[in-house]
């Protein structure tokens, strides 16, 4: 007797109940983290959205007054000098971070393969923001602070870190240099994992230079995960803010109140939250702009390696 298979509507009914069956399962584990997604991410973007076109002030209706706040805002001395000091910030902070943490990743690369000094690379930024500012905010202290004690060892005078003008934005700068630049070296390390030794190999063969090798091979072959690494750090040291709101608040004289920091100050200082939500908005659609315009210079999306 012939054995018959089974027929064919059959086979799809059952693909349509267990298909059914696990986008239902896939769906129910979703559902929690897109209640938080909607609740506090969606829901709020929306109505900043909406608030920058209105005079909110919390304890009064929202008024709505068009395009208001945005011409408020190109007129508002306070404002650009937050978006230079930003501005000024990002070039230090990204400067300095990614050419120590490329550094970094080239010599863990290069040099030792333990597993326990690559994850030391890592720790700074695994403390909160907040400790590690606490920390160096005690630590560069004029009167009390462990670095100017040990200068005053060697003969030298107290500086003030965070009270001179100068100084103080390079401070911070180079702090969250300090705490991030393992992060940063984590990805740049994992670029070159992904480089072929072949490459190297041949680059010996013909008798280059480590430098050499470096900046013909290494650095080609890292330009797209170069650009993903730019594009992740500039978009955060924009929204700095925690590292100067608990080591100088702005100070002094406005000479680290950053773009996020007076934003704060706006909305929750002088409850003005349209006007503070017009800057966030500004502060957003600058973001994407920057974001779309390095991924287009550094051809993120392109590769050397053949």
């Amino acid at each position: 007797m012939a054995i018959t298979a089974p027929h064919a509507p059959v086979r799809r009914r059952r693909a349509r109940r267990w298909g059914g069956t696990e986008m239902r399962t896939a769906l129910l584990f979703l559902l929690p983290a897109s209640i938080g997604l909607i609740a506090f991410y969606l829901l709020p973007a929306v109505r900043g959205v909406y608030y920058s076109f209105t005079n909110y002030q919390v304890l009064t209706p929202p008024e709505w007054v068009g395009t208001a706040n945005f011409e408020r805002m190109l007129a508002d001395p306070l404002f650009w000098n937050a978006l230079g000091v930003t501005a000024l910030y990002v070039l230090m902070n990204i400067g300095v971070q990614t050419v120590v943490a490329l550094a970094l990743a080239v010599l863990l690369h290069r040099i030792t393969r333990s597993t326990l000094i690559r994850g030391m690379a890592l720790l700074p930024y695994f403390v909160a923001n907040v400790i590690v500012a606490l920390v160096w905010y005690f630590m560069l202290d004029f009167q009390i602070g462990i670095v100017n004690v040990a200068l005053g060892w060697v003969g030298l005078d107290a500086v003030a870190f965070f009270g001179e003008s100068a100084l103080a934005l390079p401070t911070i700068a180079m702090i969250n240099v300090w705490r991030h630049m393992g992060y940063t070296a984590l990805l740049i390390f994992a670029g070159l994992q992904v480089i072929s030794p072949q490459v190297y190999e041949a680059a010996q063969l013909d008798g280059a230079s480590e430098w050499r090798t470096f900046r013909s091979i290494t650095l080609p072959l890292l330009r797209p995960v170069l650009a993903m690494v730019l594009v992740v750090t500039v978009t955060g040291s924009f929204q700095v803010f925690d590292t100067v709101s608990v080591t100088t608040n702005g100070g002094p004289v406005n000479a680290t109140r950053v773009l996020n920091l007076y934003i704060y100050d706006l909305a929750f200082g002088q409850l003005n939250f349209g006007y503070a939500s017009a800057l966030a908005i500004a502060l957003f659609l600058l973001l994407a702009v920057i974001t779309f315009v390095q991924i287009k210079l550094m051809r993120a999306g392109e590769s050397d390696e053949n």
